[in-house]
């Protein structure tokens, strides 16, 4: 099984890395859903991260809210890939949509190509799209080369036991051309059955690791 942690800022690392995390999804304001951390602990992150061999993905995203954003917030997000670019940062994650719950498609092509070198992962903004647009969505990132998709197959506030159905549908339609990620609400407790149940042998979340932010 290969857990993905979601930490706020250095403090966690560590102890995530000592007990066993394989991937470390670096963020600053969890209780918003992340955001980008300063590039002073992006840069001691990384450097202690690429000594442990272990791939860190930033998140990218200028402020908590929607992911809707304007032509300045796209600006601020791209300065923040270069800058993931110049440290080594292994993956980045983000999701830009339109107002009417499509993928900004304008906006990812130009995040996309900033982030040259390094994967991409669209993340729970997934799950702010419309219903009738993830699989034309999934289509869309399959064919811009984006690595994985990070879903809870609904709002966050429905229980991940409630929303597996629709991440097997999203996984058997991706049909293994891009990694669909289950997260939000998946725990150390309960990572093993929802991995058996899903077919699915990497999670993410905050708490896959007993003694991890719980």
């Amino acid at each position: 099984m290969f857990k993905e942690v979601a930490v706020e800022n250095f403090t966690k690392i560590p102890l995530a890395v000592a007990k066993g995390a394989n991937r470390i999804e670096l963020n600053d304001n969890l209780a918003v859903g992340g955001t980008t951390v300063s590039h002073g602990v992006l840069q001691e992150a990384t450097k202690y991260l690429q000594e442990k061999s272990i791939p860190v993905v930033e998140m990218i995203r200028p402020r908590g809210g929607n992911f809707v954003y304007n032509d300045l917030e796209i600006k601020m997000m791209e300065s923040d890939l270069f800058e993931a670019q110049k440290l080594g940062v292994d993956a980045v994650t983000f999701g830009a949509l339109t107002s009417d719950g499509a993928i900004d498609e304008d906006a990812m092509e130009q995040l996309i190509a900033a982030s040259s070198g390094m994967q991409v992962v669209f993340h729970m903004a997934f799950d702010a799209l419309a219903e009738e647009n993830k699989k034309d969505a999934i289509d869309w990132l399959v064919d811009h080369d984006v690595d994985r998709i990070l879903t809870h197959g609904g709002p966050l506030t429905t229980d991940i036991n409630d929303t597996l159905g629709n991440i097997k549908k999203y996984i058997d339609y991706a049909d293994g051309r891009i990694t669909i990620l289950p997260g939000g609400g998946v725990n150390f407790k309960n990572c093993d059955a929802i991995a058996e149940k899903l077919g699915v042998k990497e999670v993410h979340g905050t708490k896959v690791i007993d003694g991890i932010n719980n």
